[in-house]
Protein backbone atom coordinates (compact mmCIF):
# COMPACT_ATOMS: atom_id res chain seq x y z
CA UNK A 1 0.00 0.00 0.00
CA UNK A 2 1.27 3.07 -0.81
CA UNK A 3 2.19 5.42 1.64
CA UNK A 4 1.26 8.71 -0.38
CA UNK A 5 -2.41 7.71 -0.41
CA UNK A 6 -2.28 9.09 2.99
CA UNK A 7 -1.58 12.38 1.90
CA UNK A 8 -5.03 12.41 0.19
CA UNK A 9 -7.49 11.40 2.77
CA UNK A 10 -7.93 14.48 4.71
CA UNK A 11 -9.66 16.63 2.45
CA UNK A 12 -7.70 18.55 -0.22
CA UNK A 13 -4.33 17.88 -0.85
CA UNK A 14 -1.67 20.30 -0.31
CA UNK A 15 2.28 19.61 -2.22
CA UNK A 16 4.63 22.06 -1.48
CA UNK A 17 7.54 21.28 -3.79
CA UNK A 18 11.38 22.92 -2.57
CA UNK A 19 14.69 22.06 -3.95
CA UNK A 20 17.25 21.00 -1.72
CA UNK A 21 19.66 23.15 -1.05
CA UNK A 22 18.71 26.63 -2.31
CA UNK A 23 20.53 28.41 -0.34
CA UNK A 24 21.65 25.53 1.65
CA UNK A 25 20.70 22.33 3.45
CA UNK A 26 19.85 23.62 6.46
CA UNK A 27 17.86 26.09 5.17
CA UNK A 28 15.82 23.31 3.03
CA UNK A 29 15.72 21.66 6.57
CA UNK A 30 13.59 24.35 7.91
CA UNK A 31 11.71 25.27 4.99
CA UNK A 32 10.15 21.40 4.86
CA UNK A 33 9.66 21.49 8.51
CA UNK A 34 7.61 25.08 8.60
CA UNK A 35 5.23 24.06 5.19
CA UNK A 36 4.13 20.66 6.73
CA UNK A 37 3.81 22.82 10.45
CA UNK A 38 1.50 24.83 8.40
CA UNK A 39 -0.36 22.09 6.29
CA UNK A 40 1.86 21.01 3.62
CA UNK A 41 0.20 16.94 3.17
CA UNK A 42 3.13 15.94 0.91
CA UNK A 43 6.86 17.37 -0.01
CA UNK A 44 8.24 17.17 -2.81
CA UNK A 45 12.46 17.26 -2.96
CA UNK A 46 13.81 18.63 -5.85
CA UNK A 47 17.46 16.86 -6.74
CA UNK A 48 19.40 19.95 -8.16
CA UNK A 49 20.51 19.27 -12.12
CA UNK A 50 22.72 21.15 -14.34
CA UNK A 51 20.09 21.46 -17.28
CA UNK A 52 16.59 21.22 -15.45
CA UNK A 53 14.53 21.39 -19.19
CA UNK A 54 10.91 21.38 -17.32
CA UNK A 55 11.89 24.27 -15.29
CA UNK A 56 10.89 28.12 -15.52
CA UNK A 57 13.49 30.86 -14.73
CA UNK A 58 12.46 30.48 -10.66
CA UNK A 59 13.20 27.17 -10.03
CA UNK A 60 16.00 26.86 -12.58
CA UNK A 61 17.64 29.56 -10.55
CA UNK A 62 17.19 27.54 -7.48
CA UNK A 63 18.93 24.40 -9.17
CA UNK A 64 21.99 27.22 -10.27
CA UNK A 65 22.22 28.33 -6.45
CA UNK A 66 22.37 25.14 -4.84
CA UNK A 67 24.18 23.17 -7.15
CA UNK A 68 27.25 26.62 -6.41
CA UNK A 69 26.21 26.20 -2.72
CA UNK A 70 28.10 22.36 -3.49
CA UNK A 71 24.91 19.86 -2.81
CA UNK A 72 25.13 16.55 -4.09
CA UNK A 73 23.00 13.40 -4.27
CA UNK A 74 24.68 11.90 -1.44
CA UNK A 75 24.40 15.13 0.66
CA UNK A 76 21.07 15.33 0.36
CA UNK A 77 20.03 11.56 0.71
CA UNK A 78 22.04 12.28 4.00
CA UNK A 79 19.83 14.65 4.71
CA UNK A 80 16.45 13.27 4.25
CA UNK A 81 17.62 10.27 6.46
CA UNK A 82 17.93 13.54 9.01
CA UNK A 83 14.92 14.89 8.28
CA UNK A 84 12.88 11.79 8.04
CA UNK A 85 13.41 11.72 12.39
CA UNK A 86 10.17 14.30 12.71
CA UNK A 87 9.05 14.83 9.38
CA UNK A 88 6.18 11.82 8.91
CA UNK A 89 4.68 13.71 5.55
CA UNK A 90 4.82 11.23 2.54
CA UNK A 91 7.63 13.02 0.64
CA UNK A 92 8.98 12.30 -3.05
CA UNK A 93 12.12 13.52 -5.24
CA UNK A 94 11.68 15.49 -8.23
CA UNK A 95 14.60 15.03 -10.45
CA UNK A 96 15.86 14.04 -14.09
CA UNK A 97 16.63 10.67 -15.53
CA UNK A 98 20.18 11.84 -15.94
CA UNK A 99 20.65 12.09 -12.01
CA UNK A 100 19.33 8.85 -11.55
CA UNK A 101 21.56 7.09 -14.31
CA UNK A 102 24.54 8.24 -13.18
CA UNK A 103 24.12 7.91 -9.77
CA UNK A 104 23.20 3.97 -11.06
CA UNK A 105 19.36 3.23 -11.03
CA UNK A 106 18.91 0.08 -8.65
CA UNK A 107 21.71 3.00 -5.79
CA UNK A 108 19.66 5.54 -6.37
CA UNK A 109 16.41 3.63 -5.81
CA UNK A 110 17.07 1.49 -3.13
CA UNK A 111 18.60 4.26 -1.16
CA UNK A 112 14.86 6.43 -1.82
CA UNK A 113 13.22 3.35 0.01
CA UNK A 114 16.22 2.95 2.78
CA UNK A 115 15.85 6.68 3.48
CA UNK A 116 11.94 6.92 4.05
CA UNK A 117 11.27 8.66 0.67
CA UNK A 118 7.42 7.28 -1.14
CA UNK A 119 7.88 8.27 -4.68
CA UNK A 120 9.66 9.63 -7.59
CA UNK A 121 9.29 11.60 -10.20
CA UNK A 122 10.80 12.34 -13.72
CA UNK A 123 9.38 15.05 -15.95
CA UNK A 124 11.96 14.39 -18.47
CA UNK A 125 11.01 10.92 -18.44
CA UNK A 126 8.42 9.64 -21.36
CA UNK A 127 6.03 7.22 -20.65
CA UNK A 128 6.72 4.93 -23.19
CA UNK A 129 10.14 4.37 -21.51
CA UNK A 130 9.35 4.26 -18.14
CA UNK A 131 9.93 0.54 -18.18
CA UNK A 132 13.76 1.85 -17.22
CA UNK A 133 13.18 2.33 -14.09
CA UNK A 134 9.47 1.01 -13.13
CA UNK A 135 10.72 -2.85 -11.90
CA UNK A 136 13.27 -1.26 -9.81
CA UNK A 137 10.79 0.88 -8.55
CA UNK A 138 8.78 -1.83 -8.10
CA UNK A 139 10.98 -4.24 -6.35
CA UNK A 140 11.93 -1.32 -3.67
CA UNK A 141 8.41 -0.15 -3.24
CA UNK A 142 9.03 3.78 -4.30
CA UNK A 143 5.82 5.01 -6.70
CA UNK A 144 7.17 6.35 -10.01
CA UNK A 145 4.80 9.33 -10.09
CA UNK A 146 3.43 9.66 -13.84
CA UNK A 147 2.91 13.39 -15.39
CA UNK A 148 -0.02 13.53 -17.52
CA UNK A 149 0.26 17.24 -19.49
CA UNK A 150 -2.57 19.28 -21.93
CA UNK A 151 -0.29 17.21 -24.75
CA UNK A 152 -1.21 13.69 -23.83
CA UNK A 153 -4.37 13.86 -25.32
CA UNK A 154 -5.34 10.46 -26.53
CA UNK A 155 -2.67 8.69 -23.94
CA UNK A 156 -4.20 10.64 -20.49
CA UNK A 157 -6.67 7.37 -19.91
CA UNK A 158 -3.61 5.18 -20.81
CA UNK A 159 -1.53 7.14 -18.33
CA UNK A 160 -3.61 7.09 -15.62
CA UNK A 161 -4.65 3.22 -15.84
CA UNK A 162 -0.92 2.79 -15.16
CA UNK A 163 -0.51 5.32 -12.59
CA UNK A 164 0.54 4.82 -9.08
CA UNK A 165 0.97 7.16 -6.15
CA UNK A 166 -0.63 9.95 -7.48
CA UNK A 167 -0.85 11.66 -11.04
CA UNK A 168 0.71 14.87 -11.53
CA UNK A 169 -1.33 17.34 -14.33
CA UNK A 170 0.41 19.69 -15.61
CA UNK A 171 -1.67 22.79 -15.62
CA UNK A 172 -0.28 24.55 -18.54
CA UNK A 173 2.33 24.13 -21.83
CA UNK A 174 5.54 25.52 -21.49
CA UNK A 175 7.57 25.34 -18.03
CA UNK A 176 7.46 25.75 -14.53
CA UNK A 177 6.37 28.99 -12.67
CA UNK A 178 3.50 31.38 -12.23
CA UNK A 179 0.77 31.80 -14.54
CA UNK A 180 -2.11 34.93 -14.21
CA UNK A 181 -4.43 32.44 -15.26
CA UNK A 182 -4.51 28.88 -16.46
CA UNK A 183 -6.24 28.02 -20.16
CA UNK A 184 -6.30 24.33 -20.33
CA UNK A 185 -9.35 22.55 -19.84
CA UNK A 186 -7.99 20.72 -16.67
CA UNK A 187 -12.00 19.53 -15.83
CA UNK A 188 -11.77 17.18 -19.26
CA UNK A 189 -8.30 15.91 -18.47
CA UNK A 190 -9.64 15.12 -14.83
CA UNK A 191 -12.61 13.31 -16.25
CA UNK A 192 -10.72 11.26 -17.95
CA UNK A 193 -8.30 10.39 -15.48
CA UNK A 194 -11.19 10.00 -13.10
CA UNK A 195 -12.74 7.09 -15.64
CA UNK A 196 -9.92 5.14 -15.86
CA UNK A 197 -8.44 5.10 -12.19
CA UNK A 198 -9.27 5.61 -8.45
CA UNK A 199 -5.32 7.37 -7.91
CA UNK A 200 -5.67 10.55 -6.89
CA UNK A 201 -4.46 13.65 -8.76
CA UNK A 202 -3.17 16.85 -8.19
CA UNK A 203 -2.91 19.76 -10.40
CA UNK A 204 0.89 21.51 -10.61
CA UNK A 205 2.51 24.60 -12.82
CA UNK A 206 1.51 27.79 -12.34
CA UNK A 207 -0.62 27.35 -9.26
CA UNK A 208 0.33 31.22 -6.94
CA UNK A 209 -2.69 32.32 -5.16
CA UNK A 210 -4.94 30.87 -2.48
CA UNK A 211 -7.73 31.36 -5.03
CA UNK A 212 -6.04 29.33 -7.94
CA UNK A 213 -5.12 26.86 -5.50
CA UNK A 214 -8.55 26.37 -4.38
CA UNK A 215 -9.56 26.59 -8.23
CA UNK A 216 -7.31 23.61 -8.88
CA UNK A 217 -8.45 21.80 -6.07
CA UNK A 218 -12.27 21.95 -6.30
CA UNK A 219 -11.30 20.34 -9.73
CA UNK A 220 -8.83 17.70 -8.63
CA UNK A 221 -7.60 16.21 -5.24
CA UNK A 222 -5.10 18.58 -4.53
CA UNK A 223 -2.52 21.40 -5.93
CA UNK A 224 1.05 21.73 -5.92
CA UNK A 225 3.13 24.41 -5.98
CA UNK A 226 6.62 25.02 -6.35
CA UNK A 227 7.83 28.38 -8.16
CA UNK A 228 5.56 30.75 -5.85
CA UNK A 229 7.85 28.75 -2.25
CA UNK A 230 11.21 29.58 -4.24
CA UNK A 231 10.86 32.63 -4.73
CA UNK A 232 10.45 33.14 -1.38
CA UNK A 233 13.57 31.14 -0.76
CA UNK A 234 15.13 33.78 -3.26
CA UNK A 235 13.78 36.94 -1.59
CA UNK A 236 15.11 35.83 1.63
CA UNK A 237 17.26 32.94 1.64
CA UNK A 238 18.38 31.30 5.29
CA UNK A 239 14.61 34.00 6.63
CA UNK A 240 12.64 32.38 4.07
CA UNK A 241 11.10 29.51 6.00
CA UNK A 242 8.90 31.29 8.69
CA UNK A 243 7.56 33.59 5.37
CA UNK A 244 6.75 30.03 3.35
CA UNK A 245 5.09 29.07 6.71
CA UNK A 246 2.56 31.68 6.58
CA UNK A 247 2.57 31.27 2.62
CA UNK A 248 1.41 27.34 3.00
CA UNK A 249 -1.25 28.72 5.85
CA UNK A 250 -2.45 30.97 3.54
CA UNK A 251 -3.14 28.64 0.78
CA UNK A 252 -3.86 25.58 2.60
CA UNK A 253 -6.75 28.22 4.35
CA UNK A 254 -7.52 29.40 1.00
CA UNK A 255 -8.13 25.38 -0.05
CA UNK A 256 -10.74 24.54 2.73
Amino acid sequence: MSRIKTAFENGKTFIAFITCGDPDLETTGAAVRAAVANGADLIELGIPFSDPTAEGPVIQGANIRALQGGVTTDKIFEFVKELRQDVQVPMVFMTYSNVVFSYGAERFIGTCRDIGMDGLILPDLPFEEKEEFLPICHKYGVDLISLIAPTSENRISMIAKEAEGFLYIVSSLGVTGMRNEIKTDLAAIVDVVRKNTDIPCAIGFGISTPEQAKKMADMSDGAIVGSAIIQLLEKYGRKAPEHIGAYVKSMKDGMR
